[in-house]
């Protein structure tokens, strides 16, 4: 990208293609550019790790605003699809949260445990 690129400017009635050298300010866009392409190139490689083994299928109902966002990186061309911005997005929420779900599946193991527990008294305590 450093390399001193001429844009090209297309006039409508004819069709003809001048040459016209860069501006300064589009010098000045050269790093924000560049680090939203690395930041692009970020996702796309956390996608592809998300995306791995993705062998189960899920249906989910989404409102307006999260499938604009789906379609906001389908635009970018960080994913090829809906679905694949769902699965990264959905990767990156448990991420996120890994303590909360951590909780929740110590709980879960304790709720387990207590039904067994019921279940078991009930077998013992069954009249005859």
């Amino acid at each position: 990208m450093e390399e001193n690129k001429e844009e090209q400017n297309t006039s409508e009635p004819t069709g003809e293609t001048t040459q016209t050298p860069p501006t300064a300010s589009s010098k000045t866009h050269e790093p924000g550019i560049k680090n939203a392409w690395k930041q692009v190139e970020n996702i796309g490689q956390a996608l592809g790790d998300a995306l791995q083994g993705r062998g189960n299928v899920v249906m989910v109902r989404i409102n307006n605003e999260a499938l604009s966002y789906l379609d906001m990186l389908v635009e970018a061309d960080v994913v090829k699809s809906r679905s694949e911005a769902a699965a990264w997005l959905i990767n990156e929420g448990v991420g996120a949260n890994q303590d909360l779900f951590h909780k929740i599946g110590e709980v879960t193991q304790q709720i387990s445990a207590l039904r067994e527990k019921l279940r078991e008294t009930v077998k013992t305590q069954k009249p005859e």
